[in-house]
């Protein structure tokens, strides 16, 4: 088991432990010296890391895919987590347990596929029935069925996902026919169960999940279908009315022309299918987009292209502590009035009054100067 997992991982804290690489960018500083830009993860979510001293000495000893042992310092770069790695050094395959590395179903793959088998087994259409255990009876087909993820992004990318996925339209389908009576459950079912049956060659997931070359090429509805062309070979008494049914909701499931559905919906299953589709993914994105947000303040996620638009952390908005409210501000007493104390002031020097002595005395001397 490995010593640490990417969602024990603390800021501030100094950790050795072995992550898989997701991506491996190989850039420039301003000095024009080389830095490593990667993405690394485990079962248990991803980080991004940056490594900028001695790169030269690995940056031609691993790739994408590869395991790598690393130690490094995590912290909070614009609030979001951020390894900065000290060494680092390739791990051989042998020296790790694939299922540490791997997000998978929290459900058991046997479980799930044991499920379905039940469900298919409770239609009344035999034709449809026949179909649908044609390929679960194709034991190379039912294993890669029980561990390939629905999709490499968008929704259910994980070990099992495209079983856990179909499952769920599945239960979907039943609830939905109990209420549109008119609605065909048999036909809905089937196209639950094969909807993204491609997949399971469109991907690649021995390591990371990835398209193969065929995916690339043609994309899991035109697998899909040809795969469906080659089961009902084996299937002569198969209505050729019913055969048409069965591929317009395999090639319609998208719902429009510009999502890579060759045909819109023209029929109430196929409309139902395709919404039950949609739906069931853009749950997924949701619960996983809050899940693995690596955002550290906020109840808001990260842009998501898939959903256009961030998504509340509705757990983290109800949870969240009040901020402490500022210290209302408490009123200055204006000072009371003082009374006005009268200045003191000298009186002004008196000036002698002249008597009429005096007056004459300085007339004659007038007179004389």
């Amino acid at each position: 088991m490995k010593p640490q997992y990417v969602v024990d991982f603390k800021p501030n804290q100094t950790f050795t432990t072995t992550l898989l690489v997701h991506v491996k960018d190989i850039r420039q500083k301003k000095s024009g010296d080389p830095y490593l830009s990667l993405l690394l993860g485990d079962r248990t979510g991803e980080v991004d890391a940056k490594m900028w001293d001695n790169v030269t000495e690995v940056i031609d000893t691993f790739d994408r895919d590869d395991f790598v042992k690393v130690k490094g310092l995590l912290q909070i770069f614009q609030n979001r987590p951020q390894l900065t790695i000290h060494k680092m050094a390739r791990v051989a395959d042998t020296e790790v347990d694939f299922a540490d590395y791997f997000p998978a179903s929290e459900r058991d793959p046997e479980e799930m596929f044991a499920e379905l088998r039940g469900i298919v087994v409770g239609m009344s259409n035999p034709h449809l029935r026949a179909l649908l255990e044609a390929f679960l009876d194709d034991e190379p087909l039912a294993r890669r069925y029980k561990i390939a993820p629905a999709a490499k992004h968008v929704h259910h990318a994980f070990l099992g996902g495209l079983l856990e996925h179909v499952l769920s339209v599945c239960h979907l389908s039943r609830m939905t026919a109990e209420h549109y009576r008119y609605i065909d459950l048999d036909l809905l079912l089937t196209g639950a169960v094969l909807h993204d049956v491609g997949k399971v060659a469109e991907l690649t997931y021995d390591r990371s999940v990835s398209y193969s070359t065929e995916g690339q090429l043609l994309g899991h509805i035109v697998i899909g279908l040809r795969m469906v062309h080659e089961k009902l070979h084996a299937l002569p008494d198969f209505p050729p009315k019913l055969r048409v049914l069965v591929e317009h909701l395999i090639v319609s499931h998208h719902g429009e022309l510009e999502f890579g559905s060759p045909k819109t919906p023209l029929f109430p299953e196929a409309m139902l299918l395709h919404h039950l589709d949609n739906l069931d993914s853009k749950m997924e994105c949701m619960r996983s987009l809050v899940a693995k947000d690596r955002h550290v303040d906020g109840c808001w996620t990260s842009y998501s292209p898939t959903l256009d638009r961030s998504v509340l952390k509705k757990a983290k908005y109800l949870d969240e502590t009040p901020r402490a409210a500022a210290p209302a501000a408490v009123p200055v007493p204006e000072p009371e009035p003082q009374p006005v104390k009268p200045q003191h002031r000298e009186p002004p020097p008196l000036q002698p009054v002249p008597s009429a002595f005096a007056e004459k005395l300085q007339q004659a001397w007038r007179k004389d100067s």
